[in-house]
C-alpha cells in the first residue's frame, strides 16, 4: 500500500476506525511478542529496564527468604537457602553431571588426584544413592574394613551424598593419615541393610599404570591396568608396553575396567599410543564449535593385537580410548557394557567463591555415535565377580588374545 493510499484511506470516515483498530492490535501485537522475547532474554534490554526487572526478581526472591526467616517455625540460616537456591536452579537442567559447588565444595573439587595420596584406597563412581564402589585396592584401609566392590556408600560421617558430585564426595572421605571417617554402607547383595564403618586414612602409593608379563595360548603378553587419565597418564603407559614389547610380548590386554577418565586430552594420547592417524574423538556443544582430535605420534606396531577390559566402571576418557580402539578395528573389547558418559563438563569459578560444574557438549567417537546413557557393549562379555578373589574376566581376554596370535 503507498503513502498516498494509506494516507487517502484514512481520511474517509468510514475507513478511519478500522484503520486505527488494526494499527492498535498490530501494536499490541508487536508489544507482547517483544515483552515476551525479552523477558526471557533480559540481557537484550536497556540498561535501565534490565536492572528493574532483576531488582523486581531479587525482590521476589527477598521476600521468600524474609517470610521464611519471619514466619518458619524453625530458625533457618540465610547463606544455606542461598545455596540450596542455586543448587535448585542447576538441578532443574535434569542433568546428572551439571552440578552447582558452594564455596567449601568448591575448594574440595579442586583437590587433585595424584599417584600418592591419603585416603582409604578404592575407585568409585556415581550413584543415584552416593557412591558405588568400583574396585578396592588390595591391602587398603578399606578392603580391611570390609568393603567391596559394588557396595554403596551413602553418607560420609553422617551426612548424605546423594546426588553430589563425585569429586566432592570422595574429597570428604580423603583426609589426613591416621584420621578416621565414618562410611554408612550398603552391601552389594542388601541393599536393605546399612552398616555403619569407619575406617583409618593412610597415604597409599597407587601407580596410575600396573604391568606384568602373562601367558595366552601359550604365547607371552603383556598386561597393562591404567587407573585413571591424570596429567602424564600416557608417558607411563607408554613406558611401561615398551618394556613389555622389549621383553617378548606378542600382544597387548589393555585393562580399563574401574577407569572413570579424566582428562580429554589424556584420552586422545593414551589412544594414539595404539592408533597411528586418523580421528580419535569429535566433540560439539550448542555453544561449543565441532573439533576434531586426530591422533599423535608414534603408535606401537600394527602387528602387535590388543585386547581391551571394561566393566560398568569404564568411562568418560575410558570409553573414548575403548570406542576409538573398537570404531578403527585396532583393538577388541571384553567385559561389560560400559558407563555412558558421553558429555562433557566446563568448571566456571564464580563471584561468591562457588563454582558451576556445567555440561557444554558432547563427545562422538570416529564412527559418529555418542554413547549417552547406552555405554559400549564389548563383543565379548565376560563379569568379574566381586565376591570372589579370582578375577574371571581377564582369563576371557587372555583367551581372546590367544585367538588373535
Amino acid at each position: 500500500m503507498t503513502a498516498d493510499l494509506r494516507s487517502a484511506l484514512s481520511s474517509l470516515p468510514a475507513v478511519r476506525p478500522l484503520y486505527k483498530l488494526i494499527a492498535t492490535i498490530a501494536a499490541v501485537v508487536a508489544a507482547l511478542c517483544a515483552g515476551m522475547f525479552l523477558g526471557g532474554n533480559p540481557e537484550h534490554l536497556p540498561t535501565e529496564l534490565r536492572e528493574i526487572f532483576v531488582e523486581d526478581e531479587r525482590a521476589v526472591r527477598a521476600e521468600i527468604i524474609d517470610s521464611i526467616k519471619d514466619g518458619f517455625y524453625k530458625e533457618v540460616d540465610e547463606d544455606a537457602l542461598d545455596q540450596a537456591s542455586y543448587k535448585g536452579i542447576v538441578r532443574e537442567l535434569g542433568d546428572r553431571f551439571s552440578h552447582y559447588l558452594t564455596p567449601e565444595e568448591a575448594q574440595l573439587f579442586s583437590q587433585s588426584v595424584s599417584g600418592r595420596f591419603e585416603g582409604v584406597g578404592m575407585t568409585v563412581q556415581e550413584h543415584p544413592r552416593g557412591l558405588l564402589v568400583v574396585s578396592v585396592f588390595e591391602g587398603s584401609p578399606a578392603e580391611k574394613a570390609g568393603i567391596r566392590k559394588d557396595d554403596v556408600i551413602t553418607h560420609v560421617d553422617g551426612e548424605s551424598i546423594a546426588g553430589e558430585p563425585t569429586d566432592v564426595s570422595t574429597a570428604k572421605i580423603k583426609g589426613k593419615p591416621g584420621t578416621t571417617v565414618e562410611l554408612t554402607v550398603l552391601p552389594a547383595g542388601d541393599r536393605d541393610r546399612r552398616r555403619e564403618v569407619e575406617v583409618e586414612r593412610a597415604s597409599i602409593e597407587i601407580p596410575i599404570v600396573q604391568s606384568r608379563m602373562r601367558r595366552a595360548g601359550g604365547k607371552r603378553v603383556g598386561y597393562a591396568r591404567l587407573l585413571s587419565f591424570t596429567s602424564g597418564a600416557h608417558g607411563e603407559l607408554r613406558e611401561k608396553l615398551d618394556r613389555l614389547i622389549e621383553d617378548g610380548a606378542e600382544g597387548i590386554v589393555l585393562d580399563l575396567r574401574g577407569n572413570g577418565g579424566g582428562l580429554l586430552r589424556e584420552s586422545v594420547l593414551v589412544s594414539s599410543i595404539f592408533i597411528e592417524d586418523g580421528t580419535i574423538v569429535s566433540t560439539k556443544g550448542r555453544k561449543r564449535p565441532e573439533r576434531e582430535f586426530e591422533a599423535e605420534g608414534e603408535a606401537i606396531s600394527k602387528e602387535l593385537p590388543v585386547v581391551v577390559l571394561v566393566d560398568r566402571g569404564t568411562a568418560s576418557a575410558s570409553e573414548i580410548v575403548s570406542g576409538a580402539l573398537r570404531d578403527t578395528k585396532r583393538g577388541t573389547l571384553v567385559g561389560e557394557k560400559t558407563f555412558g558418559k558421553g558429555v562433557f563438563q566446563e568448571l566456571e569459578p564464580l563471584s561468591n567463591g562457588g563454582a558451576l560444574d556445567l555440561t557444554v557438549g558432547s563427545y562422538y567417537l570416529p564412527s559418529g555415535e555418542n554413547i549417552s546413557q547406552t555405554g559400549i557393549t564389548p563383543a565379548v562379555k565376560a563379569r568379574d565377580l566381586p565376591r570372589t578373589r579370582r578375577d574371571e574376566a581377564l582369563p576371557v581376554a587372555l583367551e581372546k588374545l590367544a585367538e588373535k596370535l
